[in-house]
């Protein structure tokens, strides 16, 4: 059976090495990010 991580804020630091490692460990890795904030100016 595979292994399978889903990683909120996986372009922060943490996320990111959390993803890293989790890969190496054979997972497959999906991963949520934030919509970037916008402005109105």
């Amino acid at each position: 059976m595979n292994k399978v991580a889903l990683i909120t804020g996986i372009t922060g630091q943490d996320g990111s090495y959390l993803a890293e490692l989790l890969l190496e460990k054979g997972y497959e890795v999906h991963g949520i990010k934030r919509r970037a904030s916008s402005f109105n100016t």
